[in-house]
């Protein structure tokens, strides 16, 4: 069974709050299997209800005048009991059924049960809900498995994890054995990806073809619900997601919508890039103006890269053999593209993109290009992605190093190397990708301003 991040934020949820939980995150991510999961480990009387299932299940909100004539028409459709406390409540697929939505401030202030919901394409079916109940419901985004969840489901031990973290927290070496073990584990990890169906069948198998095959699948699956939800730009945002691996092995990574269409314009096709994230399935990368916080107002949409969300589900999309190809560490394979999707779903992953936020690059003609730029404690950290021997070579991080309007302290180096720090550049091995995160800032903030002055005598 593999263990993942999720299950514990799903226990930590019903510790500790009484508001309904809802895990959005595209198709396929393990959302389903979670709460299953965790109802399950509990002991907990679980009611489950799929609305793209069960199409008739949608009639249970159909003239309800309360919270508890809903819970008497749940138990009536389901055969189970509601009035147990010890009761999750389960509502799968909600995206066929917004409804529901609306109904969960009645449901959770009712409080004989606890609640959960899950469903792909929220962001796109949900948005223009104006009644959805803050307060009362919590939203989490689940992801593919990341490195470090792939790492811990083929057997990485807990103590040579702790010993990689002492090694970043202290920008100290890793053990040589150790580093070129992980460097092997990370090879695996771009073929396999992250999604739960494809590490399983590897974790099962070993067999690539039985991996690849989950992966098509999945892919088959993203196309279908293009051509399901958005009937009239389906077409459109059908050819930006196959054009992913082909924009991604350019040079400048850069998407080109003329690609698509010799006159097309950003303006037309925004929606339909803004669909595939609020899907979950691309993961786009905005060019800012500036490397400098804020980033979200230096940020031109207009200029962006378009990555997978799974680097497994990338890797399926090329040529057929390249997954062996990327094992042996050929050198006719594009690693360049290949590393820089997987350092995105990285740090989507880890809190700096996802629906309510984005991440981003930095292009400058004069200063040169930065793979990625984000935030973190408040300051601009660039990183830059480097798959070959020439790692130290990097004109445009040392330009925006050197650049006093920029004030940046530290700047990431991922590559193929052991760690070593050189001047403000820290210089990483790929795999320590996993420790990069959003730090999140202490609830206490406490701010007081001296008002003597200001008061009359």
């Amino acid at each position: 069974m593999i263990s993942r991040k999720i299950d514990k934020t799903i226990t930590n949820h019903f510790e500790t709050n009484k508001s309904a939980l809802l895990l959005t995150g595209a198709r396929q991510t393990g959302k389903t299997y979670a709460i299953r999961k965790y109802a399950n480990n509990q002991k907990l009387n679980l009611i489950e209800i799929n609305f793209l299932e069960d199409t008739t299940a949608k009639k249970i909100f159909n003239g309800a005048k309360d919270a508890k004539d809903v819970l008497l028409r749940i138990s009536a459709h389901t055969r189970q009991k509601t009035s147990d406390a010890n009761t999750l409540i389960f509502f799968d697929e909600v995206q066929q059924c917004p409804e529901v939505i609306t109904w969960i401030k009645f449901l959770v202030d009712e409080g004989s049960c606890k609640y959960a919901l899950s469903g792909s394409l929220l962001g796109v079916e949900l948005k223009d809900i104006r009644s959805v109940p803050v307060g009362y419901m919590t939203i989490k985004e689940v992801y593919p498995l990341d490195l470090m969840e792939f790492s811990m489901a083929l057997g990485l031990s807990e103590e040579v994890l702790g010993s990689l973290r002492e090694c970043w927290e202290k920008q100290t070496p890793v053990d040589a054995v150790i580093h070129e073990s992980m460097l092997r584990l990370v090879q695996l990890y771009l073929v396999v990806g992250g999604m739960p169906a494809a590490v399983q069948a590897y974790i099962d198998s070993n067999d690539l073809n039985v991996v690849e095959e989950k992966q098509q699948e999945i892919l088959t699956l993203y196309r279908w619900d293009i051509s399901q939800y958005d009937i009239d730009n389906k077409l459109k945002i059908r050819e930006i997601f196959d054009l992913i691996p082909s924009e991604l092995d350019a040079k400048n990574k850069r998407f080109i919508l003329k690609k698509l269409n010799e006159h097309a314009r950003f303006s037309k096709y925004a929606d339909s890039v803004l669909w595939l994230k609020d899907a979950g399935v691309a993961l786009p990368t905005y060019n800012v103006k500036e490397p400098t916080v804020p980033l979200k107002l230096n940020e031109q949409r207009n200029l962006f890269k378009l990555f997978q969300n799974d680097i497994g589900l990338l890797a399926s999309q090329y040529a057929s053999g390249i997954q062996m190809k990327i094992l042996n560490n050929e050198i006719s394979v594009n690693y360049g593209a290949i590393y820089e999707n997987f350092v995105a779903q990285e740090l989507v992953a880890h809190g700096f993109g996802g629906s309510e936020h984005c991440i981003y690059y930095y292009n400058n003609k004069r200063q040169g290009e930065l793979d990625f730029v984000i935030e973190q404690d408040g300051a601009t950290v660039p990183i830059e992605v480097k798959s070959g021997k020439d790692y130290d070579r990097h004109n445009a991080l040392s330009n925006v190093m050197t650049n006093p309007d920029y004030a940046i302290e530290k700047a990431y180096v991922l590559c193929n190397e052991n760690l070593v720090t050189r001047d403000n550049i820290i210089y990483v091995p790929i795999y320590m990708t996993m420790f990069i995160d959003k730090k999140h800032l202490e609830k206490k903030q406490i701010f007081r301003i001296d008002m003597t002055a200001l008061k009359q005598k």
